[in-house]
C-alpha cells in the first residue's frame, strides 16, 4: 500500500492549551495534545471522556415524539393488545429487536418479533410483514432501524387497524409515514442532543423512557447494553458523546456479564478469555450476526440474541458460524471477480468512483464487496445485482465523502434508497442502471476532494521510544473505545534501526517481526508489520527508517506493548504534509 503520511505539527496555541490541561489533569502533555485535537479541552471534558458515566446519558424525553411513543406503548400494554417488534435484518436491526423484545418481555407476554426476509421482502417494512401482523391480530408495531421511508406500507397498516412507532436513525424524506410517533434525531426540528445514535441506540432510549414512565429502575436496562455496544461498533456511528457512554458501558457488560446469546457468539469466535474491544465486534462478532440475514434469515440471529438457555444458544451460534463461513467464501469469490474486472479495465481505475453491476452476484454480500472495493481502490463504490425485475445495490464511501447525498442526487432514477454518510442501499429498474452510473459518477467528480481518494495515514503524534512509557500506554488505553470521531491514535517514530534480530515470519513469509531501537533510549521495541515482508531487505541494510504505528498489547505476552506497524519509509524520503 502506497500511503501518504499526514502530520500537522501542533501550533504554539495548541501546545500551550495541552500543557495547561496536562497540569490540571496530570495526563501527559503528548496525550493532552491529542485530546485537545479531538475537542476535549477542559478538565471536566477529560474526566467525562476517561470515565463515562451512565448518569450523563441524555433525558430520553428530549427526543421529539417520545411522549407519544411511551403513551401509545403504555396504552397497548394496558389494553392487552398484541405487539410486534419489527426490525432490519442487519446487526443494528437484529440487536435493536432483541433489546426491545427482551426488555418488554419481562413485563408483558402478548408480544412477538419479526425480521423481514432479505430476498422475499427486501429492506424495511414490507406488505408481507404487515399481512403477517394482521393475521396474528397485532395492533401495534414498533419498528427499529428502518421505517422512516415506509409511507405507503405504514398507511396500509393503518388502514388495517395497526399503529406504528418508528425508531430509526436514517435520513428522512420530506414526506413522513403516518405513524403514531417517530423517534429519529435526524428529523426536522430535532431537539435531541445526540444526532448519531444507532438504530439499537434509539430503541434503548425508547426503553429508557418507558422505564421512567413506569417507575422501573434503570438498573434493569444495564444488562442490555452489550447489545447497544455491538450495534454501535457494527453500524460505524461516531463514538463520542452519548454513544461513547453507551459503548463504554456496553463493552464492560460484554466483557464481564454478557447475555447468553452474545457469550455463545464470543465462544465460537475464539475470543473467550480476551479483553474484548470494538475491533473484535467489527471483525468477529458483528459479521456472524450479519451472516444469518445475508445467507438465510435474520430472525435466526434474533433467536440467538434472546435465548436464555446456554446449550441451545451454543447450537444456534454454531449454525450462525457456519453461515459466516459460507459468507466468507462467497464474499472472497465476488471480491476477486470485481477487482479482476477493475484491473482489466484501466478506465475504471481512472474514475473517481466505482459502480459495478452483475446479475449473478449474491444480494446478501454486495454490501461487503462494495466495502472491499472502497478499501482497495479508495473510491466510493456501488455494487448492484438483479433480483427478479429490479436491481438492488449497496454503496460504501471513503472518509469525508457523503455517499448518501450522491445517491440522493440520482433519486429520480431510483425506486427506493436510504442510508447514512458512509453506507447506503438503493433499488432501481434495470433500464436505469446506465443512467444512474453516469449521474453518480458526475456527482462524485464534482464533489470529492483529491485527498479523499488517497490512502492517507493521519499521524496524531511523533514519538521517540523514550516517550512510550507504561503510564503513557495506559493513558492511551483509557481512550478506548475507539471508532469514528475517536480513532485509535496513530504515531510516528523517526530514525529507527533494526536491532539486528528482525525477521520475516508467517506461513507464506509475508510479515516482519521487528526489534527496533532509536537514538533516544536504550529500549528495544518489539513490532509486527503485517504483509510488509518486501521491506525486510531494506531494514537489514542498517539504514535509518521511519515508521507509522499503533500501540498494541501483545496477546501472547500479557502486559507487553508492541508496535503494530502500518507503514515503513526510508528516513531520507520526503513525505506527507508537515
Amino acid at each position: 500500500m502506497n500511503y501518504t503520511w499526514n502530520y500537522k505539527a501542533p501550533t504554539q496555541e495548541q501546545i500551550d492549551a495541552a500543557e495547561a490541561l496536562a497540569n490540571e489533569t496530570r495526563v501527559s502533555p503528548v496525550l493532552c495534545r491529542m485530546l485537545v485535537n479531538r475537542g476535549i479541552d477542559t478538565a471536566e471534558a477529560v474526566r467525562k471522556f476517561f470515565r463515562p458515566q451512565l448518569h450523563d446519558l441524555h433525558d430520553p424525553f428530549l427526543m421529539n415524539g417520545m411522549d407519544r411513543a411511551v403513551e401509545r406503548l403504555n396504552q397497548a400494554m394496558g389494553n392487552r393488545e398484541r405487539i410486534m417488534i419489527y426490525g432490519d435484518y442487519d446487526v443494528d436491526g437484529c440487536t435493536a429487536v432483541a433489546l426491545v423484545y427482551r426488555f418488554l418481555q419481562q413485563f408483558y407476554s402478548n408480544i412477538e418479533y419479526y425480521i423481514p426476509d432479505r430476498y422475499d421482502e427486501g429492506y424495511g417494512v414490507s406488505i408481507q410483514g404487515i399481512d403477517h401482523a394482521v393475521s396474528k391480530g397485532v395492533k401495534l408495531i414498533i419498528v427499529l432501524d428502518c421505517g422512516i421511508k415506509a409511507v405507503d406500507e405504514i398507511q396500509y397498516a393503518k388502514d388495517h387497524g395497526i399503529d406504528f412507532i418508528i425508531c430509526d436513525h436514517h435520513v428522512p424524506d420530506p414526506l413522513l409515514p403516518p405513524a403514531v410517533a417517530i423517534l429519529n434525531a435526524k428529523m426536522p426540528g430535532n431537539t435531541y442532543p445526540c444526532l448519531d445514535l444507532s438504530g439499537c441506540g434509539v430503541g434503548f432510549k425508547f426503553m429508557q423512557a418507558f422505564a421512567i414512565s413506569n417507575g422501573i429502575a434503570f438498573s434493569n436496562l444495564i444488562p442490555l447494553l452489550d447489545l447497544v455496544a455491538v450495534s454501535i461498533a457494527s453500524d460505524i456511528v461516531p463514538i463520542m458523546g452519548e454513544n461513547r457512554i453507551l459503548a463504554y458501558h456496553g463493552l464492560r457488560q460484554l466483557n464481564n456479564n454478557p447475555s447468553v446469546g452474545l457469550k455463545a457468539i464470543v465462544d465460537v469466535c475464539g475470543l473467550k478469555e480476551r479483553d474484548l474491544t470494538m475491533a473484535d465486534i467489527v471483525f468477529k462478532i458483528g459479521p456472524r450476526i450479519n451472516a444469518s440475514g445475508r445467507m438465510q434469515n435474520g430472525s435466526e440471529s434474533v433467536d440467538l440474541l434472546v435465548e436464555h438457555n446456554s446449550e441451545r444458544a451454543h447450537e444456534k451460534a454454531e449454525q450462525i458460524n457456519r453461515y459466516n463461513e459460507e459468507r466468507k467464501e462467497l464474499d472472497k469469490r465476488m471480491t476477486e471477480d470485481a477487482s479482476n474486472y477493475v484491473e482489466e479495465h484501466p478506465e475504471m481505475q481512472a474514475r473517481s468512483s466505482i459502480v459495478m453491476y452483475n446479475e449473478d452476484w449474491h444480494k446478501g454480500v454486495i454490501g461487503i464487496v462494495a466495502s472491499r472495493l472502497t478499501e482497495i481502490y479508495f473510491r466510493p463504490a456501488v455494487v448492484l445485482t438483479r433480483t427478479d425485475d429490479m436491481v438492488t445495490g449497496s454503496a460504501r464511501s471513503v472518509s469525508g465523502f457523503d455517499v448518501y447525498k450522491a445517491i440522493q442526487s440520482c433519486s429520480d432514477l431510483l425506486d427506493n434508497f436510504g442510508g447514512h454518510t458512509y453506507a447506503a442501499g438503493l433499488s432501481l429498474k434495470v433500464e436505469n442502471v446506465s443512467a444512474f452510473t453516469a449521474r453518480f459518477q458526475d456527482y462524485v467528480d464534482a464533489h470529492i476532494e483529491p485527498e479523499q481518494t488517497q490512502a492517507i495515514l493521519d499521524i496524531d503524534e511523533v514519538l521517540s521510544f523514550s516517550d512510550i512509557t507504561p503510564r503513557f500506554c495506559a493513558d492511551v488505553k483509557r481512550m478506548r473505545p475507539f471508532g469514528p470521531d475517536n480513532p485509535k491514535p496513530i504515531f510516528c517514530s523517526r530514525q529507527v534501526f533494526d536491532y539486528g534480530t528482525s525477521k520475516v515470519v508467517g506461513r507464506e513469509q509475508e510479515h516482519i517481526k521487528l526489534e527496533l531501537v532509536d537514538n533516544t533510549s536504550n529500549r528495544v521495541m518489539n513490532g509486527i508489520a503485517f504483509g510488509q515482508s518486501a521491506q525486510a531487505r531494506f531494514i537489514k541494510t542498517k539504514q535509518a527508517f521511519d515508521i507509522v504505528y499503533t500501540l498494541e498489547e501483545n496477546t501472547r505476552r500479557h502486559g507487553e506493548i508492541q508496535l503494530k506497524i502500518e507503514d515503513i519509509k526510508p528516513s531520507s524520503q520526503n513525505y506527507g504534509k508537515e
